[in-house]
């Protein structure tokens, strides 16, 4: 059957003018949208970047007034209620939206969260736990995870605490070793309050396979022996401590130092906190090494020595407790020493802060460089408060 060519010359125009409408009824259309999409939206939008939280809030309730079936106004109006405190409004909204049996199951499940950190925020644990639990098997599951972690610390359940951090490192969420020790740490800390001994040891031991390299529970299983007078022990456990994880020394360096002493490891325990000092300069170390140092005019030459190396207040302190206690006027090196401990920590003191913006300069401005405010600054220095 031959094909006749008349009709495809026919067909062409009858095609291009079908194109040519279904074009004109697509833009018709988008004109139509873009006269329909609500004023109030873009009116809130504009009030909110110009930081009118209030006057944002009233222009999205007009929007959602005007178009109750756009979501994303929905979610932009229940956000600026959590944000400002007014929980009870944003639960309303996004309870709403989970209401409507319209909503895709995507928007379902952002209302679900949305509504989750509504009850988080406002406090109620409880009903912010079932709806976090609600997203087990949704997007948002990590997330939820990561909620659910923070609340079980903050109302301290530490157990739970654990499974939810072990649940998102098999998830591959990252790792979650120096939290989970710490939750161990603290069951070892209410096991001790209750007074079950075995029970705070267990906590700890598993506190440090969780973390190996974490201080705290090398920390907390010292102290136990020192109050058990352990001290032989208890040196023992700093002195691993001491050798990984030396920048978190001194924590207990002064305890350290009393249970070397009570233990007769003074000599030993001295040693090591010197080349700890050399290394890691402290006002806690300090203080341990004045407590090991048996000989009172040796305590006096080496903060002396240690207030013109590193000069800090505390040294400083410690160098005049030493000279009262001996009824020893000072030498004219301590009274340097002194002097410029003191000119250093009065210089912060020397400055005039904003009333607006806490902004600091040493020299006083009658218009802030912070904030620009005018006459913000009071004619007082801190030191003079």
């Amino acid at each position: 059957m031959d094909f006749d060519f008349q009709w495809l010359l026919l067909g062409l125009p009858v095609a291009f003018a079908l194109g040519w409408l279904a074009s004109r009824i697509d833009l018709r259309q988008l004109q139509r949208d873009e006269r329909a999409s609500p004023r109030p939206y873009f009116k809130g939008l504009n009030l909110l970047l110009n930081e009118q939280q209030d006057k944002a809030i009233d222009a999205f309730i007009e929007a959602v007034q005007q178009d109750p079936d756009t979501t994303d106004l929905h979610f932009a109006l229940g956000n600026l209620f959590r944000r400002r405190g007014e929980y009870e409004r944003a639960v309303r909204v996004h309870e709403h939206l989970l209401n409507r049996g319209d909503l895709p199951r995507a928007e379902r499940e952002r209302a679900q969260y949305a509504l989750a950190q509504d009850f988080l925020k406002a406090g109620l644990f409880d009903r912010a736990e079932a709806a976090y639990r609600a997203l087990e098997d949704t997007a948002f599951r990590t997330d939820a995870w990561l909620a659910l972690l923070t609340l079980y610390e903050r109302s301290r359940e530490w157990d739970k605490a654990i499974q939810m951090a072990q649940k998102l490192e098999g998830a591959g969420a990252g790792s979650f070793a120096s939290r989970i020790s710490h939750c161990w740490c603290e069951l070892a800390l209410d096991a001790d309050a209750r007074g079950d001994a075995s029970a705070a040891e267990e906590a700890l031991r598993r506190a440090r396979e969780a973390a190996p390299q974490a201080p705290r529970p090398l920390v907390l299983a010292g102290q136990r022996l020192a109050r058990a007078g352990r001290h032989a022990e208890a040196v023992q456990e700093w002195n691993e401590l001491l050798g990984s994880n030396p920048a978190s020394f001194g924590l207990v360096a002064c305890d350290y130092a009393a249970s070397a002493q009570a233990a007769g490891l003074a000599p030993q325990a001295r040693e090591r906190l010197r080349a700890l000092y050399e290394r890691l300069p402290s006002v806690d170390l300090l203080a341990a090494l004045r407590q090991l140092e048996p000989q009172a005019q040796a305590r006096r030459e080496w903060l002396a020595s240690q207030l013109v190396r590193q000069p800090s207040v505390s040294a400083a302190v410690h160098l005049l407790d030493e000279t009262a206690r001996q009824a020893q006027p000072l030498s004219a090196d301590e009274v340097q020493a002194l002097h410029q401990v003191v000119a250093q920590t009065a210089k912060p003191l020397q400055r005039y802060r904003c009333a607006a913006c806490g902004f600091e300069a040493s020299h006083y401005f009658w218009q802030c460089p912070g904030c620009q405010s005018w006459d913000s600054y009071p004619p007082r220095r801190l030191e003079d408060d």
